[in-house]
């Protein structure tokens, strides 16, 4: 199926990934989505999410989309797989096998600006701060759910990245 089917009604389960990037000082790069993107526009989200394309490995996919969208390359490490549906109106949604993989980069970035509107580094601790107050609802369901995670089972790799 395509993606535009995937993600038609409440979503059609389908294998995706989610990349979490972070800087020499242990920040990670959060971006907001373009307002151009069909599901949660504008909204802040991990550093980089999409789909394996037809036949692609899950390898090929995330080093495809990280050069894509942030123009980097990097050693990437899985974490964990999940799954989840979120709803976004009546006519779509996600609902995906994610695989989470986190990785450390130095390199300068080049933004896609066709894929992120805007982005930022900042502390695990600040996120965490930010996701537990009043500022949750600007952010993407799916990355609220991985950083839920990350925070309570995975907090030693996100200290070796520093």
């Amino acid at each position: 199926m395509s993606k535009a089917q995937c993600h038609q009604g409440r979503g059609v389960l389908h294998r995706a990934f989610s990349l979490l990037i972070f800087n020499g000082s242990g920040e990670l790069l959060l971006q907001q989505r373009a307002a151009s993107k069909r599901l949660w526009p504008l909204y802040w989200s991990n550093s980089c999410c999409s789909h394996p394309r037809r036949s692609e490995t899950m390898e090929n996919a995330i080093h495809r989309r990280l050069h894509e969208e942030l123009g980097v390359d990097c050693p990437l490490h899985l974490l964990f797989k999940f799954q989840y549906q979120a709803q976004f109106d009546a006519a779509g949604a996600e609902h995906e096998l994610c695989s989470v993989f986190i990785g450390r980069c130095t390199e300068p970035l080049t933004i896609n600006r066709s894929e992120i509107l805007a982005w930022r580094w900042i502390s695990p601790a600040v996120l965490q701060a930010e996701l537990s107050g009043s500022g949750a609802e600007e952010f993407t369901p799916w990355f609220i759910a991985e950083w839920e995670r990350i925070w309570r089972e995975h907090r030693g790799a996100l200290l070796a990245l520093q």
